[in-house]
Order: C-alpha cells, then structure tokens, then sequence
C-alpha cells in the first residue's frame, strides 16, 4: 500500500478529491462505496459483542439481514469499479497481457493484506486463517477484471448464468465425499468439505474450523455478484439511452433479480455463508437498486450535499477496512482493569469505563461504542480526502 496524491484509481475505483469533484465522474459509485464500508465498519465494531441489534448481526444461517448485505455490495461495486477502470483501455486495444498483469498484482496485494490481517499479532502461521473478506475481494477482482478484458457483456451475462446454475448443481446434487448426499448444512456441503481437503482444518474461519464462510467453492457464485456489478458499469458507461432511461432499466433488472432470488429461495435457500445462487440475484437486486436510486439522486439530479461523509469513506475504503482491524487488535495487546477488576484490552477498557455506564440499555451502549468509532474514522478520513491523500492497492 502507498499514498499519492494523484489522481490514480485504486483497486475499487476509488479516486481522490480533485478528481472525484470533476464533471462526469461517477459520484453514485464514491457514495454507495462509501455508505458500504460505513455500515461494514458499523457492524464489525460493535461495543460488545454480546449485545447486538439483530439487524446489526449476520443470518444464522439461512435468511439476510441488513449486514449480510453490505458484502455482496461491496463485490458488486467492484465489479462496477472495475469497468471504470479498465474501460478506456479494453477500447483503445491496449495489450491485455500488462492489463492483467497488473490487475493480477493489485489482486495479489489485496489477498495479502487479508492474511496479513489473519495473522497479526501473533503471527502463528500453523494457524492462520487463509481465506477471508479481502482475500476473495482479490479473487473477485481479478475473475471479473480478466472475463471483461476478454469478454463482451452478453458473454459475461452467460457465464453468470452458468455460474449460478453450475453452483446449484454442484450444492443440491453432487454426493459430498466421505459425507454423503448433497447437503446445505454447515459441515456436510460440498464447499466445507473442499475447503477442508484443500485449504485443511487449521488454516479455516477459527469459529468454526470444520467451514469457512469465504471458501473456495463460494468463491465462483461471489464472481457472479462481481460480474452484476460489471454489467451494470457497462450499462452507465453507454452513450445512450439518456440517463433517466438507464435508471428505469437498472430498476427492472433490479426487480427481476430480486424476484428470481426470492423464487429461488423455495429451493435453494438464501443463505450469506454459501453464496447461494438465490442470494447472489436478491443482494444483487438489491444492490441495482441501490446503484440506481443514488445515480439518479447524485449523478442525474446533483443532489450531493448529503454525500460528503459517504464520499470521505467511498474514497479509501480497503485503507479503513485494513487498518481498523489491525488497530483494534493493536489495542488488545494493552491490558488495563476493568470495572470488576478483570483485564481488558484498550478499546474495551474505554467503552466499558466511558460508554457503557451512559446507557441503560446494553444494545444502544453497544450501537454507540460502534457509532462512536464511524465518527472517528470518518474525521480521520475527511482530512485525508480533503488533503487529495489516498492509499492505493
């Protein structure tokens, strides 16, 4: 990772301030980014875990709530991001092989960064966890960035529609080795046992060691929800229709996603920790939807005075994913006494001395200790953007 000051795209698009005040930039992309890693960073950092508003928590297994969202529309931003990015010189026939290659580091770095944030502080390598949220973000990436260098849209679109059926096929029909018959449970799917012959029990997601939900087989599904987003990003880069038209036909794809996921579901059930097929077309409708209502609102109408905090966020988005988790941990390693005399880690030891006593309540204590750090990231964030400072992948 570096800093600039130029007006450079990062791995999901992301420019600085000069250049994302400029005519024709694509403001609804920076404010639905950012909105993204605003409630990512929300529901990753709740005061105690213990007490959580039930839409701030993950589905326990099948179903979505709020947060199961925020990934899947992070993949899908990157999709759209990536087009941006890489559309001028898929045009102007730019030889692919450095393109890829330098999608392939980009990737390579992001994939990195998410097992580097496995393994600190400890660095136990016998125990790392490999996968992880960054890591299929590389992945996604690059799958998505590679087909659209190579690919036309209605190619991308097939292969989407292979992608979630093939997936399907592989989950509800495919005997799982040693297990037997195809099954959605957490431990006997054919995604836990592939990740568990490939990537092996100690190097999985530590709550469970038996599955992970960023595994390998969810991975294919994921570059579906890249690819939506791709698709989307072609569709706003055309000449034509004129804006308003575009927006009405991203709400009818958004609607016929989402009730293709939602008809899906009475066989092959939404489900976060699988990538379900069904769940790739609901998150993705979703998030159309989102995309078109904030393309219209910022990038049709010029209504933008509300998105000055989503846009502080929208433009370093992998810098604050990356660095709270290693900051949070940094405090962990300072042990100070807690109100019943226990030890706790830095950041606990203020919300459990300074928020926690405020509030009757433990929920709302534990949704402001989360709030409270949105808003200080967010001034951390708003003097970078304003000082044109981003740190690129």
């Amino acid at each position: 990772m570096r800093a600039t000051t130029q007006a450079a795209l990062d791995t999901t698009g992301a420019l600085p301030l000069a250049e994302a005040s400029q005519p024709g930039r694509l403001i609804s992309l920076d404010v639905f980014r950012g909105l993204t890693v605003m409630a990512m960073t929300l529901v990753n950092n709740p005061g105690d875990w213990g007490h959580i508003y039930p839409p701030l928590e993950h589905a326990e297994w099948n179903g979505c709530t709020p947060t199961d969202l925020i990934f899947p529309f992070f993949l899908f931003i990157v999709g759209v991001s990536l087009v941006y990015a890489l559309d001028g010189a898929k045009r102007r026939g730019d030889a692919r092989g450095p393109l890829v290659a330098r999608v392939a580091r980009r990737a390579a770095l992001l994939f990195g960064l998410g097992v580097l944030t496995s393994l600190y502080p400890h660095f136990n390598f016998s125990e790392v966890r490999i996968l992880g949220v960054l890591q299929r973000t590389g992945l996604v990436f690059f799958g998505c960035s590679v087909l659209f260098l190579t690919t036309n849209w209605r190619t991308q679109l097939a292969i989407l529609g292979a992608l979630l059926v093939g997936y399907a096929v592989l989950l509800q029909v495919v005997p799982v080795p040693g297990v037997g018959p195809a099954s959605l449970a957490p431990e006997a799917n054919l995604g836990a046992w592939l990740d568990r012959l490939v990537i092996t029990i100690p190097h999985l997601w530590k709550s469970s060691r038996t599955w992970d939900p960023e595994g390998l087989l969810g991975t294919l599904p994921a570059l579906g929800t890249g690819l939506l987003g791709a698709l989307a990003g072609q569709w706003l880069r055309r000449p034509s229709p004129e804006p308003a038209a575009k927006v009405a036909w991203l709400f009818v794809a958004a609607g016929a996603a989402i009730v293709l996921g939602l008809v899906w579901n009475g066989w092959f059930p939404i489900n976060k920790a699988l990538w379900t097929s069904s769940y790739v077309l609901y998150a993705g409708g979703l998030a159309l939807a989102t995309l078109a209502a904030l393309y219209w609102l910022c990038d049709v109408q010029g209504y933008r005075r509300f998105a000055g905090p989503a846009l502080d966020y929208g433009v370093n988005a992998i810098t604050v994913f990356f660095l709270s988790a290693i900051l949070s941990r940094t405090f962990e390693l300072f042990q100070l006494p807690g109100p019943q005399g226990n030890a706790l880690g830095f950041s606990d030891w203020l919300y459990r001395w300074g928020i926690a006593p405020l509030f009757q309540d433990p929920r709302n204590a534990s949704l402001a200790g989360a709030l409270t750090l949105v808003v200080i990231w967010w001034g951390i964030l708003h003097l970078m953007r304003k000082k044109g400072v981003i740190v690129k992948v």
